[in-house]
């Protein structure tokens, strides 16, 4: 049979990328026997062409076993529930979400922009000490599974959602108008995470409108290999035009996405 390189495992479901020749009867050996061989394994999906737009939805079809959707998903401490093809998770950043947590200090309120079903903000809350996580999305089905996930993780007195275009809610955060259960959110953040969709929108506009001296920004673009200093120069000029000062502190892979294409994660504070 032919190879399949690898596969993502999200809970009890197999999501694998097939290689274009593969014919459908192959599919469906592989599946079965990927079945047989881990008993953990209790549904196949064949995931089909790319995840694209600020949504970030997958689309995957049912090869064998169970014919099931819905994951439960655990990491890092941390229970999430989602739709594989509704909304957008991806296993691979695992250690990124830990790593940032790591890197939160006590009493920080921090802003996790594109925060889709609330993984980042949840582990941050669960494993660091911080004071307040406010989760971004604009995704509708991925709030209603973040806003799941915050109770399944008992974190609702840290993780506050605000949903909606990320453009729209910083101006209004900015006017003092977005009140969460008679709280007010702040205006300013100690910490900005930035997990960005491949877009053509950087979105550090609004990170610069919410940030403060000594706020850090975990921003992450994409590019090929060799063109690192290509984005530290794109974040370098985006600051200069909202007269902002920034340092970096840090730059990243964040892992491979494609033949020579990565993803970045630039760590920065605003002086």
């Amino acid at each position: 049979m032919k190879k399949v390189n690898s596969y993502d495992l999200l809970g009890n479901i197999a999501v694998v990328r097939f290689p274009k020749d593969f014919k459908k009867v192959e599919k469906k050996k592989f599946a079965e026997n990927l079945l047989k061989e881990q008993r953990v394994i209790k549904t196949v999906l064949e995931k089909k062409g790319k995840i694209k737009g600020r949504l970030r939805k997958l689309s995957t079809n049912y090869i064998a076993g169970e014919k099931i959707k819905e994951v439960l998903y655990k990491e890092n401490n941390c229970l999430f529930r989602f739709h594989i093809d509704k909304t957008y998770f991806s296993p691979r950043l695992s250690n990124e979400r830990k790593e940032i947590a790591e890197k939160i200090k006590k009493g920080d309120k921090v802003l996790v922009m594109f925060a889709g079903i609330a993984p980042l903000p949840i582990v941050i809350a669960k494993n660091s000490l911080a004071r307040e996580i406010f989760s971004n999305e604009i995704n509708r089905e991925a709030n209603k599974y973040a806003k799941l996930n915050i109770e399944l993780n008992k974190v609702k007195n840290k993780v506050k959602l605000l949903p909606g275009d990320i453009k729209k809610v910083a101006e209004k955060i900015c006017k003092g108008e977005v009140n969460i259960r008679g709280t007010l959110v702040p205006s300013e953040f100690d910490v900005i995470a930035m997990p960005r969709p491949q877009l053509k929108d950087s979105f550090l506009e609004f990170a610069f409108k919410l940030s403060k001296k000594g706020t850090r920004i975990f921003y992450y673009d994409f590019c090929l290999v060799n063109e690192k200093e290509k984005i530290v120069e794109k974040i370098k000029a985006e600051a200069k035009k909202f007269k902002k000062k920034i340092k970096i502190l840090k730059i990243k892979n964040a892992g491979e996405i494609a033949p020579y294409k990565i993803r970045l994660r630039i760590d920065f504070r605003v002086e």
